[in-house]
């Protein structure tokens, strides 16, 4: 079942290796080669991509936030410190030298 799901992916990564790399020159103050220059802008593939991939992410993090808030807020209801006593603070009796 792994060697059919990796068929696809194997054979895009192959054309790639296989297909020559595109120049990247710029041509910059009437024909001088510069090798600074701006990548080539991404495929509408790879946005759309990007843009499903980001949306399931807040998906995940909002639904997980709202379902699970226990994972920030805590399971417990937060102690009462008024009702801490010297003891349990750590704190010596005022009659001690």
């Amino acid at each position: 079942m792994l060697i059919s799901r990796g068929i696809g992916p194997l054979r895009r990564i192959l054309s790639d290796v296989q297909r020559p790399a595109k120049s990247m020159k710029c041509l910059r103050n009437s024909g001088t080669w510069s090798y600074r220059c701006a990548a080539p802008p991404p495929s509408k593939a790879t946005l759309y991509t990007a843009e499903a991939v980001g949306g399931f992410m807040w998906w995940w993090v909002l639904w997980h936030l709202w379902h699970e808030h226990e994972h920030i807020t805590g399971e417990f209801e937060y102690p009462d410190p008024r009702k801490w006593t010297d003891e349990e603070l750590g704190i010596p009796p005022d009659d001690e030298d």
